[in-house]
C-alpha cells in the first residue's frame, strides 16, 4: 500500500513538472514575437510606456531594478515610443509608494507632469495590467521590466485586449537574478489561472484617460 501511495505521488510530481514546463515554454514562446528593442520600439507611437513598480527603500531612493527600469521607461518616452509614462505600482500604504518615487524619477528626467500617470493600485503584474485596460483605457503600450518579468508581463496585458510590446531593462546584473527565475516560473503558472478566472483587482475606481493629464492622478 505504502509502495502504491509512493508511485502515485511520483506520478502526481511529474505530471505536475510537465504542466509547468508546458506553461512556461507557451508564455515565453507565445510573448517572445512581441519583444522589441529600444531602437525597435521608437517607431511604435504608443498611448503610453509603462513602467512596473519594484521594490523603493524608506528614503524613497528606488532600487536598482526599479531604477533601470525607470531610465528605460523614460528613454523610451523620450524616444516617442509613448505619448504617456504609465507608472504602475504599490501605493497601498501610505508609508510605502511606489509610484511616488517613480513620479520623482521621471520629473527630474524632465518629463512634464501632463505625461505622467500614476496608477496607485498595481499591486501585482496582473492587477497593473487589468487597470491598464479597464481604467486608464490604454490600447497599445510599451511595457518595460527585466527580461525574466517581460514574457508574462506581455502576456498578461495582450490577454486584457491590449496591443502590447515590451523592452527589457537589464542595464546591470542584480544579485537575486536566479531567485527571481525559479519565482518567475510558478508566477507564469498563477497568472495562467488569473487570465482564465479573471478575478478582480483589488481596486478599480472611475475610468481616468491616458490621453488627458497625467497630473489628476497625483496625491
Amino acid at each position: 500500500m505504502a509502495k502504491k501511495i509512493f508511485l502515485w505521488f511520483v506520478v502526481a510530481c511529474g505530471l505536475f513538472a510537465l504542466f509547468v514546463c508546458l506553461v512556461n515554454t507557451f508564455m515565453i514562446g507565445y510573448a517572445s514575437r512581441f519583444i522589441l528593442t529600444a531602437g525597435q520600439a521608437a517607431a511604435l507611437d504608443a498611448d503610453c510606456v509603462l513602467v512596473l513598480g519594484a521594490r523603493v527603500y524608506e528614503d524613497g531612493s528606488l532600487s536598482a531594478v526599479l531604477e533601470d527600469r525607470m531610465a528605460v521607461g523614460v528613454q523610451l518616452y523620450q524616444s516617442g515610443a509613448g505619448k504617456k509614462l504609465l507608472l504602475s505600482g504599490d501605493h497601498g500604504q501610505r508609508r510605502y509608494d511606489e509610484v511616488g518615487s517613480m513620479k520623482a524619477y521621471a520629473q527630474n528626467a524632465g518629463v512634464p507632469d501632463d505625461d505622467i500617470f500614476l496608477d496607485h493600485a498595481g499591486f501585482s503584474t496582473y492587477e497593473s495590467a487589468v487597470r491598464a485596460a479597464k481604467v486608464f483605457g490604454v490600447k497599445r503600450c510599451v511595457v518595460v521590466t527585466q527580461s525574466f518579468h517581460l514574457t508574462r508581463a506581455v502576456t498578461l496585458l495582450r490577454a486584457q485586449g491590449i496591443e502590447a510590446y515590451g523592452v527589457p531593462s537589464d542595464l546591470r546584473p542584480y544579485k537575486n537574478h536566479y531567485y527571481n527565475e525559479i519565482r518567475e516560473l510558478g508566477a507564469r503558472v498563477k497568472d495562467l489561472f488569473y487570465m482564465i478566472f479573471r478575478p478582480a483587482p483589488t481596486y478599480l475606481g472611475e475610468p481616468i484617460d491616458i490621453h488627458g493629464s497625467g497630473a489628476v492622478t497625483f496625491d
